[in-house]
């Protein structure tokens, strides 16, 4: 072989290296992107950065950092420098390292325990993710980012905080010296494209005669409270229930941070505000539930009952908005209603146990428990109506039940869907509303 067929094929084999096949090792690769981070920002005039649109700016930096990685000729190869650039984009002009997680479809939670310890929830299975921070204070400018963003504030004399992003997800951030470990980070996910009923069906969470009368349920105005523990889908079954309501209706949500995503076109979604740096400017799910009877709703749907709003969504319910719905934290119906009472009562301190029980009963008629089983798939437990009061105890009768059976091979929970066989009352009001339901749909059976 002659030197200079040599000589290109040693320059061939350089070439593959530096542009495809040599990769190299994270520190080296973490200097780098440190050092042209570094010289990139010197570089920028921020007066021209607030005044450019992100997407051009974006472009703008791409080309820059492009062109630097190339003509260093720098020891990386094309997959690298790609990296490289994209995640000086991200610590630029997004959330740094959380852009990734972010970009990912199939992640439902995030969760950062100091800079160095991030777990992620995939198809419903917790597993840790082979991501880091630079050190505490780089995570620390990401929590900064996100807050100072919505107007909010966090440090030592406040190191708790609650945010929304901008693709809807639910942002809670703790910092020392309450978190003893470093900054500690929770993002609650939200899909793009929202859960449609059949979606559940498909998935094995809700069996098609119990989505059925629960459609024939909303449509007939019955209340509705979706139980359920932290992950257990409540505020997607209430996305999906609340495509059940006639267009046409005024619907008024109210929500800590904004999550549900109704299809209909007259709704009007309120939030929560938390105070400003003053202490001052709160306000509260119960001034929005009270604002909101003067706002003429046909229905009202409440995110999440945590505190004395209770009060005034029962009476909503007892007072002309029939149809309104909310969800709860409690692990069967039972301890559903026993949570409203508690709330109710903390609110109501000079008022019997007996009256609050006859408000809950008179205000409620259907709770759903929904369940986040072992193998992370989320179903509807039991689904139960309430039947009225009975001395001093609410009454209640199971419609839908699902027990579990076995766990198989591959780890699936197994079980069967049964109707108990008992007819609810509501169903003469479904009859009343012209709605008519399959005459066995309170007798199926259905093993998954």
């Amino acid at each position: 072989m002659s030197s200079r067929l040599i000589d290109r094929v040693r320059g061939a084999q350089a070439r593959y290296r530096a542009n495809e096949g040599a990769t190299t090792d994270s520190e080296e690769f973490e200097r780098i992107k440190k050092q042209l981070h570094a010289e990139l920002i010197e570089a920028l005039d921020f007066d021209q950065v607030v005044k450019t649109p992100r997407d051009e700016l974006a472009a703008r930096l791409r080309n820059t950092l492009t062109e630097q990685v190339e003509t260093r000729a720098l020891p990386l190869n094309r997959l690298e420098r790609e990296r490289l650039v994209e995640e000086i984009l991200d610590d630029i002009l997004g959330l740094g390292p959380l852009e990734t997680l972010l970009r990912d479809p199939d992640i439902s939670d995030i969760l950062i325990n100091g800079a160095n310890d991030v777990y992620v929830e995939k198809k419903g299975q917790l597993q840790r993710y082979p991501l880091k921070f630079n050190d505490e204070r780089h995570l620390m400018q990401i929590i900064d980012r996100i807050v100072s963003a919505v107007g909010r504030r966090i440090d030592e004399t406040s190191p708790m905080v609650d945010a929304r992003l901008q693709d809807g997800s639910r942002f809670n951030a703790i910092i020392p010296p309450v978190a003893l470990d470093g900054p500690c980070v929770s993002i609650r996910r939200f899909g793009t494209v929202p859960i449609m009923a059949e979606d559940l069906v498909v998935l094995g969470s809700c069996p098609q005669p119990v989505l059925d009368m629960l459609e024939a349920a909303v449509a007939s105005r019955l209340n509705i409270i979706i139980s359920g523990g932290t992950g257990s889908g409540k505020t997607t079954l209430l996305n999906v229930l609340s495509a059940f309501i006639p267009e046409g209706e005024r619907i008024v949500t109210i929500e800590d941070s904004a999550e549900l995503q109704l299809q209909q076109s007259h709704v009007v979604r309120l939030e929560t505000r938390p105070p400003n740096l003053e202490g001052r400017g709160e306000i509260t799910q119960r001034d929005l539930v009270k604002n909101s009877l003067r706002m003429r709703p046909d229905r009202i749907i409440l995110g999440e009952i945590r505190s004395s709003e209770a009060i005034d969504m029962l009476q909503a319910m007892n007072t002309g908005h029939e149809g309104s719905m909310a969800t709860v934290h409690a692990n069967t119906t039972r301890d559903a209603l026993s949570r409203i009472e508690t709330m109710v009562g903390l609110g109501m301190a000079n008022v019997s146990d007996k009256h609050i029980r006859e408000n809950i009963a008179r205000a409620l008629d259907l709770v759903i428990q929904l369940g986040r089983l072992s193998d992370g798939s989320r179903r509807i437990l039991q689904v139960s109506e309430v039947t009225g009061i009975q001395g001093s105890v609410i009454t209640t009768q199971d419609v839908f039940v699902f027990e579990q059976t076995t766990i198989d091979s591959h780890g699936k929970v197994r079980g069967v869907f049964r109707a108990t066989g008992t007819r609810p009352r509501f169903a003469d009001r479904f009859r009343a509303h012209g709605i008519d339901l399959p005459a066995d749909i309170f007798r199926f059976r259905m093993e998954v």
